[in-house]
């Protein structure tokens, strides 16, 4: 049988913060996406490969030594794809009061050896939290969908081509 959810846990490490003195937002990222895998290989018991991240909200910080917890969750499922929520909370490990620092819906698609998509089982909502996160997680590949759209319709591929003769964008590169 698939397992849908899985929980990963560990402390905040000094290795792990930015120049602020926090976890580095990449850091957590890095996190989102390795239990957003782990969950998506056990539901799928294939390979998969990130799509997307999207609605990724960072609310609160985490701190070295605060005790990190990612619960991950498939939420909804298309022919070859399970896209998975991620929520990450932070505890103190002497109190255990732990809050909310951040979430995401990641999309993956299952392959198989060859590198081909392949399906994966469906995933049916059990409980009022299921159905409301399947509903969020619809909402937002939708918009994803749209905003891809709208690139669609650029005349240039890069906002700004370094290589160019235009000085006000060769400015990075004039040495100081």
């Amino acid at each position: 049988m698939p397992h849908h959810q899985i929980d990963f846990q560990f402390l905040a490490a000094p290795s792990d913060v930015n120049f602020g003195g926090k976890v580095h937002g990449g850091m957590l990222m890095k996190w989102m996406d390795q239990a957003g895998y782990a969950c998506a290989v056990g539901w799928t018991g294939c390979y998969c490969v990130t799509i997307s991240v999207g609605a990724i909200r960072f609310r609160n910080p985490v701190y070295v030594g605060q005790l990190v917890h990612l619960h991950a969750q498939v939420v909804h499922t298309g022919k070859t794809s399970v896209q998975i929520f991620i929520s990450v909370e932070a505890a103190d490990p002497k109190t255990m009061h732990a809050i909310e620092t951040n979430h995401c819906i990641m999309t993956f698609a299952a392959m198989n050896d060859a590198g081909e998509l392949v399906a994966v089982p469906s995933w049916q909502p059990q409980s009022a939290d299921d159905y409301l996160l399947e509903h969020y997680a619809i909402q937002m590949k939708g918009f994803s969908c749209e905003a891809e759209r709208l690139l669609t319709h650029r005349q240039q591929p890069f906002a700004i081509d370094i290589f160019d003769d235009n000085p006000i964008s060769n400015i990075a590169m004039k040495p100081s």
